[in-house]
């Protein structure tokens, strides 16, 4: 029985592995941001991976880690060949740039999206943000706090998903530190997007590693972000705890659950 099982599974996905081992192709390097600063015309680029022959397709904006003062673009192979377009983008970085350059940066590379994400086969109506640590952290505060994506003309609400991993959710820590308080002093001020909890916010999937292994308490962080939202009244919003995980560990297992809410998300679209 289990074989036959097996056997009708493996016949229903055979439409979709088919599309999705198709012909990609990749751009690299891609200027989102008009900018005259010259640090930003260094790290205001983007890379397009993209399937060749499929259009209106699901599209991953990517924001790399590095607790925003390090880390560089770079596209998973957990994202590769998955019938998805996936845009991986860079940004300036702590302390050379402020938190309010960053955060216009990652939302010039979402409004660049909306913008071009046609060009390369995919549909600005499924676009998913998502990221690691200082990358989640990001899109936290994009997506939650309207007025980044506002400047751009995009609605935040527009986004078909948040999707954290292990993103910080009180103030983060390297912010923090530039005030003088330490990593584990934790403070929620305009620059945590527990400060903007609201029920109309896009779907939102956090995903976490092992409590017992994260970062500076970052598991209980996400469970409280979960809570507040819940509270307030979102009506999608889903906690993971990778067990066995730690920080950095945790984005492998976690691209599965991100494709399984994209194509929950963009069933039927």
């Amino acid at each position: 029985m289990r074989q036959t099982i097996a056997t009708i599974l493996a016949l229903m996905l055979l439409p979709a592995v088919a599309q999705a081992q198709g012909r990609y192709e990749q751009v690299n390097d891609i200027a989102y941001t008009q900018s005259a600063d010259p640090y930003a015309q260094e790290r205001c680029k983007l890379d397009v991976y993209y399937p060749a022959d499929r259009n209106d397709a699901p599209v991953v904006v990517w924001f790399h880690g590095g607790g925003i003062e390090g880390g560089s673009k770079h596209i998973d192979q957990e994202l590769k060949n998955s019938g998805l377009v996936v845009v991986a983008a860079n940004y300036r970085l702590l302390p050379k740039a402020k938190i309010d350059d960053i955060l216009d940066d990652a939302a010039a590379a979402v409004a660049w999206t909306y913008r071009n994400i046609e060009k390369y086969g995919g549909s600005h109506r499924k676009i998913f943000v998502a990221g690691h640590s200082a990358g989640g952290y990001l899109l936290d505060m994009i997506g939650l706090d309207k007025k980044w994506l506002a400047k751009y003309g995009v609605d935040a609400d527009s986004l078909a998903a948040l999707v954290p991993f292990s993103g910080q959710c009180i103030t983060h820590y390297n912010i923090r530190k530039q005030q003088g308080i330490g990593p584990l002093q934790p403070t929620i001020d305009q620059y945590a997007p527990l400060t903007y909890v609201r029920p109309d916010a896009p779907p939102i999937v956090i995903i976490s590693g092992d409590r017992e292994l994260e970062l500076y308490g970052r598991y209980e962080e996400q469970a409280y972000f979960w809570r507040m939202l819940k509270l307030v009244g979102h009506k999608d919003v889903t906690l993971y705890e990778m067990q066995g995980y730690n920080h950095g560990e945790m984005p492998q297992p976690a691209y599965k659950i991100l494709k399984d809410h994209i194509r929950r998300l963009t069933a039927g679209k």
